[in-house]
């Protein structure tokens, strides 16, 4: 499951039985050498569709990690980048990596649920961080990023189907949120990571009623599952009544 770079089971224990902040900051250096990391196929998938509707002016990665979700912001948007995250490891690691000629980047240590921005951004991605956010702090989550957005602005962020209960990958998640739930009844602090609890019919909702206007596209590159469905889709979502900023740069 990990890479011989990736972190050890004792590493991921002391992680574990850490707040999200703390056990993000200890998992920092080896975290790209974790299945954790958005993969390169969903950013690249991500970055082509985007580019079909920009060019964008500035872009946020809202719980950016080690900033790999960074560049696909650098190739879609020409003014500027801003990753935020809580974890002050993590951003260190973004801030070393190496990057190519592109808009100017630049991190901010914030949470997502109280962003130090006005409407200053065209373009708003996520990547892989929603389990950890409980289903009753997404209206607040989405009520932030619509602060945040320009006239016209837009929230992307790529969503992998439900696995099929009677799947392998279904009783894995089962068991993993299992897990974290008798974690956090005997321990403290909480460890939030609940995947599936972010449940795809119910953040369309919660969008929508965020002030938010929901396309959703599919990711063709990974396929349909046997009912037709695709694999994996990208939520495009627009404050209500406004035009799409895609296709122009604000100043």
């Amino acid at each position: 499951m990990f890479s011989p770079e990736g972190p050890s089971l004792r590493e991921l224990a002391v992680q574990a039985l850490s707040s999200v902040e703390r056990g993000y900051d200890l998992l920092a250096p080896k975290f790209d050498h974790t299945p954790f990391r958005t993969p390169d196929s969903v950013l690249d998938a991500v970055a082509e569709t985007l580019a079909s509707r920009g060019p964008f002016g500035h872009g946020l990665d809202l719980c950016c990690g080690t900033g790999a979700g960074i560049d696909v912001l650098a190739r879609v948007c020409q003014e500027g980048v801003t990753g935020v995250d809580f974890s002050a490891g993590m951003l260190a690691v973004a801030r070393g990596r190496r990057r190519e000629p592109g808009p100017p980047v630049s991190y901010v240590r914030a949470d997502a649920r109280a962003l130090p921005f006005g409407p200053a951004f065209d373009l708003v991605v996520s990547f892989g961080a929603f389990g950890h956010f409980l289903p009753r702090e997404l209206p607040a989550l989405f009520a932030q990023v619509h602060s945040v957005l320009r006239p016209g602005g837009t929230f992307a962020f790529p969503v992998v189907a439900p696995p099929r209960p009677a799947s392998r990958a279904y009783w894995m998640l089962l068991g993993f949120d299992l897990v974290m739930r008798v974690r956090n009844a005997v321990w403290r602090p909480p460890f939030v990571m609940y995947y599936r609890a972010f449940r795809f019919g119910e953040v369309c909702r919660e969008l929508e009623r965020a002030g938010f206007t929901v396309e959703l596209t599919a990711l063709p590159e990974f396929g349909q599952r046997r009912d037709g469905s695709p694999r994996v889709r990208m939520v495009l979502a627009r404050p209500a009544g406004a035009q799409p900023a895609a296709g122009r740069v604000n100043s």
